[in-house]
């Protein structure tokens, strides 16, 4: 059986607390993204719950717009241990239609001031007819571990300050 999930780990200097509340945070996804595609937040709330929604603004060179928009739903949210979100499409009904891909941070506070994080990308529930046009995953491992380290350096000034 192929393994359908990849993950990262980085041990930050930072309270969970202040690595979950960059996290929560959409409009700080641009920046943490490590392949460049997500370009702003829509939405500004913070996430706070399960079930909440939001929207990226992306592109992608190989995404038949170029130019496209995402959406978001919050499938965990356990403040300050765990955060994630499955990635879908608005229809155009407004009907909302999610691919089966989930993003997953989990952070395990290892003392006062320091946090272990663990970004997971999960595609094991993507329907037959999805992996015939999008290949899983869709960029290389090394990802997952920039975008810990822009997480790392987001969170770090703001804890320092």
């Amino acid at each position: 059986m192929c393994q359908e999930n990849v993950s990262a780990t980085l041990t930050v200097a930072v309270p969970a607390t202040r690595v979950f509340a960059v996290l929560a945070d959409p409009t700080t996804h641009a920046a943490i993204d490590g392949t460049g595609w997500v370009q702003e937040s829509v939405d500004q709330a913070p996430l706070s719950g399960v079930g909440q929604i939001f929207r990226m603004d992306m592109y992608h060179a190989n995404h038949p717009a170029g130019d496209y928009r995402v959406v978001n739903k919050v499938e965990v949210l356990e403040s300050p241990r765990t955060i994630g979100w499955l990635t879908g499409s608005e229809k155009v009904d407004g009907d909302l239609e999610f691919g089966g891909w989930i993003w997953r941070y989990d952070l395990a506070p290892l003392g006062p001031s320091d946090t272990e994080v663990t970004l997971t990308y999960d595609w094991s529930a993507v329907p037959q007819f999805r992996r015939e046009y999008i290949q899983f995953p869709p960029f290389g491992p090394e990802h997952l571990i920039n975008s810990l380290h822009h997480l790392a350096a987001l969170a770090a000034p703001a804890f320092r300050n």
